[in-house]
């Protein structure tokens, strides 16, 4: 792994990135690309250690649904073996002498009956045990689906950052110089306005035979946008102030960075702030790079078109 030994004197470092110094006990990279940091938290019971709540609320649908299929079965798989251990004789309106798959699945629908509290009549407990048995799982049965009920509105109503960013981080030509070029945009029918983005440079620097992480904030052209309607392009020129600045194609690929997006934007439709962010390795910067445009006039020029298939779309130059 090459290490930077020397950079930019005139580029200032901070310290309170909130990521650690030590990069013999940092692995990977700060910050993944969906924008959850790259920590795994042990040692504490994994009940304490983890937010079912969040962990329901942040996984992706088809999951979640696979998750509550999962439970409705399983559940009243195992209310269904506890009436029929107890006997179906205690459960009116089954016919004793059918098979005995054709009895438990009889047990499963009555469960299932039971549980969502739908009740058609056509099985009834009869007995302590199975009317028992019957009410404890009703009572499971309404605070699993209020629940279930809460958790769906979480997911509905949580406000999201609904933007996207590009594939890679490009150094392109700027005016005179070079500059760090990152392009996002929204995706989605959401209305953004006041948005702000911070970029942050963390490196592995060898200083006095020590190597650590050090951070640079990127100082951007335009930091912040009234309104995010359309695609935005962070551009951080690459002066003699810059922390990148003398930085070649080689570099790139043998230095260990990562370079840390973080942008927030106030949702005009929750009326709330939401942020998101992301970080490109520099593996993933593309050196020698121009963005193609992704927004053009209708045919009527009565409407702007905004291309979102075109977001991660460039033209390799030789700088």
């Amino acid at each position: 792994m090459a290490l930077l030994k020397i950079i930019n004197e005139k580029a200032k470092a901070y310290l309170n990135s909130g990521f650690g110094a030590n990069t013999s006990s940092y692995g990977g990279r700060f910050v993944n690309k969906n924008g959850t940091t790259n920590v795994e938290k042990r040692g504490m019971n994994i009940f304490y250690r983890i937010s079912w709540y969040h962990t329901l609320i942040d996984m992706s649908a088809w999951k979640f649904m696979l998750i509550l299929l999962t439970f409705y079965v399983c559940i009243n798989l195992a209310f269904a073996l506890v009436y029929f251990a107890i006997g179906i004789e205690y459960l009116n309106g089954i016919n004793p002498s059918e098979s005995n798959w054709v009895k438990f699945g009889e047990t499963y629908f009555f469960s299932a009956q039971t549980f969502t509290t739908v009740g058609y009549g056509h099985i009834s407990p009869s007995g302590f045990m199975a009317s028992a048995v019957a009410t404890f799982e009703a009572l499971i049965g309404l605070l699993s689906f209020a629940i279930a009920t809460g958790l769906f509105f979480g997911r509905f109503s949580r406000p999201i950052a609904f933007i996207k960013f590009s594939h890679n981080a490009i150094i392109a030509p700027y005016g005179d110089i070079t500059a760090l070029m990152i392009r996002m945009a929204p995706f989605k029918n959401a209305a953004f306005s006041d948005a702000e983005a911070k970029i942050t440079l963390g490196i592995s620097v060898e200083e006095k035979e020590r190597v650590s992480n050090k951070f640079y904030s990127l100082e951007l052209e335009l930091d912040k946008v009234s309104a995010l309607t359309l695609s935005w392009t962070l551009v951080h020129p690459i002066t003699e102030e810059s922390p990148l600045y003398q930085f070649t194609k080689q570099d790139f690929e043998s230095i260990k960075g990562e370079i840390l997006v973080y942008v927030k934007t106030f949702d005009d439709m929750f009326s709330n702030t939401v942020a998101i962010r992301t970080s490109y390795t520099f593996d993933e910067v593309v050196y020698g790079a121009k963005f193609r445009p992704m927004y053009s006039q209708n045919s009527s020029s009565t409407k702007t078109i905004l291309h979102l298939d075109k977001l991660n779309h460039f033209d390799e130059l030789v700088l």
